[in-house]
């Protein structure tokens, strides 16, 4: 079998339009600002198939079950390892802000700050308390939940429907059989949106790099690099060690769907990933009806990137500020924080407002505050995005495993052939590069000897 050109991989194309973007972005940083509708355009054609797949993805899945009490085991498994992950995550942004101290020294004046920037996301949203969000779960119609794109509100109607399936004999095997039809539809159609990819992760990174300019970060590039890193931390020990302990390889798990990844990167968000991560973990032997249920949730209630930029945030807010907290003060902000990282959208700037939520409820900082990292925040906007992607990936492979619904086989064949695939192409890639250097070194030895 012919192996595809490397040029001809996603990954590749979608990196090599980073690149670019990055290029433009800083060369021409007003017509690499011009470029956002591009970013925009592919995160819209990729939302507007987000609630069908995640429809008939759930369904199908839920309608496949043998016992549908198996759904209720497996939410509240998978709720219980979210709120784990986003209190350690809460954590190591404490930890990182306290040991680095990004804020320290730069005594900024609180009433100095401009609270104009807050203001058009104080007005938007606020913070959203337990029974609010729990009501804005429930749609206002059926189709409503469609029309509004927001992932909760589906997943909810799917697994009622998926329920409904399993209680109406054939007319249910039926509609099964059309919906899983219609899922094969929706795929391809997302393969064809798919291949704008390079094309959107080009222009997203144009216009953030254009707009905001690497000299941006200037002074507050210490809390940038404290974010990285803490991020950082939490994928390779925690993400890692969990991946550990359940036998299978971090490492080799992010190596499989490093496509989505750059992606991620690119875009700065999470949500035009969800599709393909479905179809690679049900690749990976992990049974549709528990990952169907367990990413999408993940995607509202595993913002890990985002907890970790909440404590940063807030408390180099408060080094920069001369604001003391004391410990009290700080563990009832990661309480506000629990609620607050969740159910925000996967998409670019949903840390900042809940940032800006996070800290309209605590009076011991200032909401204006949040105009010293404004200008930065587009940079820590992709590490928020891929960090979460990584921690929602894992946890769906996890918590497959704990259903016993991953063929742990499958898991391990697929993992290691796909590595080995990688290291084979990038070993022909560098076989291809000596060989062109050569041929180019070969013409001057010539011409030399003459």
């Amino acid at each position: 079998m012919k192996k595809e050109p490397f040029y001809k991989l996603l990954y590749v194309q979608v990196l090599i339009g980073v690149l670019c973007g990055i290029a433009v972005g800083h060369f021409w940083p007003e017509f690499g600002a011009s470029l956002k509708p591009l970013g925009d355009g592919f995160v819209k054609l990729v939302k507007m198939m987000i609630a069908p797949v995640v429809f008939c993805t759930i369904v199908s899945g839920v309608a496949s079950l043998n016992d549908t009490k198996e759904v209720g085991k497996t939410m509240l498994k998978s709720m219980g390892i979210f709120y784990v992950l986003t209190m350690v995550a809460l954590l190591i942004g404490w930890a990182a802000v306290a040991l680095i101290q990004p804020g320290v020294g730069l005594h900024i004046d609180p009433a100095h700050l401009d609270a104009s920037v807050v203001s058009k996301y104080t007005r938007s949203e606020g913070a959203m308390g337990f029974v609010p969000f729990v009501m804005h779960i429930i749609p206002h119609s059926f189709f409503g939940a469609f029309a509004e794109g927001e992932v909760l509100p589906v997943l909810l109607l799917a697994i009622l429907f998926g329920f409904a399936l399993t209680r109406i004999g054939k007319a249910g095997e039926l509609a099964q059989s059309a919906i899983e039809s219609f899922a094969s539809a929706l795929f391809a159609v997302f393969g064809f949106i798919m291949k704008a990819a390079p094309i959107g992760a080009f222009g997203a990174m144009a216009f953030t790099v254009g707009k905001y300019g690497v000299g941006s970060i200037g002074s507050l590039g210490m809390l940038i690099v404290t974010f990285y890193v803490a991020c950082a931390f939490f994928v390779v020990v925690i993400l890692g060690a969990l991946a550990r302990l359940h036998g299978f390889s971090l490492w080799k798990l992010l190596r499989y769907v490093r496509e989505e990844l750059l992606v991620v990167l690119g875009t700065s968000s999470s949500e035009p990933v969800l599709p393909r991560l479905l179809q690679k973990l049900e690749k990976l032997g992990c049974k549709k009806g528990v990952v169907g249920l367990v990413l999408p949730m993940g995607y509202s209630f595993n913002l890990d990137g985002t907890a970790i930029y909440l404590t940063l945030a807030s408390l180099f807010i408060a080094q920069a500020c001369d604001i003391h907290l004391g410990t009290g003060q700080i563990l009832t902000m990661l309480g506000v924080m629990l609620l607050t990282s969740k159910g925000a959208a996967g998409v670019t700037g949903s840390g900042f407002v809940a940032l800006v939520a996070t800290l309209t409820v605590m009076p011991d900082l200032p909401v204006a505050g949040v105009a010293i990292i404004v200008g930065i925040d587009r940079f820590m906007s992709e590490a928020r995005a891929l960090t979460s992607t990584m921690s929602n990936v894992v946890v769906s492979v996890v918590v497959s495993i704990w259903e016993k619904a991953c063929d742990r086989e499958v898991l391990r064949t697929e993992l290691d052939s796909n590595y080995l695939a990688s290291e084979q192409a990038l070993e022909a890639l560098a076989a291809e590069a000596q060989i062109a250097s050569a041929d180019h070194a070969e013409p001057t030895r010539l011409s030399r000897a003459s």
